[in-house]
């Protein structure tokens, strides 16, 4: 069984952006807005069970602001203040400050090289995910993914799998020859829900996450310097530590998948 394509989350994945990123754009647009909110650290990964940064907001307001809700055009007001937490994110990408994660360059160097494709898979918004790729891979990387499944173009957000199936339908792929590679439990019931098998590069906030039903379960995809460590895996590998490259990859499209979610 061949590898056709490679489906890349982005917060978390592809790079840190949430503690340090999306986290204190929410808290400047806050300020702006003349709110008092505070999203710490601890909050904040409380928050990142709900997908979406719209939908975030509202979960927010609905359980610890529900003054704000009598707003008679709330959908308005959230997307508003969304619009400008988006500007500060932005802003912090474009001063470097948020980098690829370990690993993240070398793969999709070496999946560009053995013309294997790839595409985003994202609840983030298309802007964010032009903005994190030319700033961290250069100008021309977005042309480097055959899709770019981002923001609202679906329904229904992770964990459900429609952005999954919208990708799968743009690519002309069937999940068999696909790999996805996510950071979160709610990422990885997404993909296992469209029947991709899946990679999980733990982060900050997931790492004690539910990931069962993964092929592997690394702390990130590796350096050559700094191999990454196998947290678990579906099949025998060794050792312990590894590099997440073209072969690895191909031997996650063949375990199958079984998950208690």
């Amino acid at each position: 069984m061949s590898l056709s394509a490679v489906l890349f989350d982005v917060d978390g994945t592809l790079a840190d952006t949430e503690r340090d990123g999306h986290r204190l754009a929410f808290n400047s647009a806050f300020k702006d807005f003349g709110l008092n909110w505070n999203w710490d650290i601890e909050l904040y990964g409380k928050l990142l069970q709900i997908t979406g940064g719209k939908e975030r907001i509202r979960y927010y307001i609905n359980h610890y602001s529900p003054e704000i809700s009598k707003n008679t055009n709330l959908t308005d007001w959230i997307s508003e203040l969304h619009k400008t937490k988006t500007v500060y994110f932005l802003k912090l990408l474009s001063e470097g400050k948020i980098p690829l994660r370990p690993g993240v360059a070398r793969l999709i160097h070496e999946l560009r090289k053995n013309n294997i494709r790839m595409a985003i898979v994202t609840t983030t918004t298309p802007e964010n995910v032009y903005a994190l790729l030319e700033s961290t891979l250069g100008e021309k990387s977005p042309s480097w993914f055959d899709v770019i499944g981002a923001g609202d173009v679906v329904p229904y957000k992770k964990p459900a799998p429609d952005i999954y199936y919208w990708v799968l339908d743009k690519l002309q792929l069937t999940p068999d020859k696909c790999i996805a590679i996510e950071d979160s439990e709610n990422g990885l019931k997404a993909s296992l829900a469209a029947n991709i098998n899946t990679i999980i590069t733990t982060s900050e906030y997931t790492h004690s996450q539910n990931f069962n039903g993964a092929a592997m379960v690394l702390t990130n995809l590796g350096e050559p310097e700094e191999p990454a460590t196998i947290l678990t895996n579906s099949y025998t590998l060794e050792p312990k530590t590894t590099l997440i490259n073209v072969s690895s990859l191909e031997q996650s499209l063949c375990v199958n998948i079984k998950s208690n979610f």
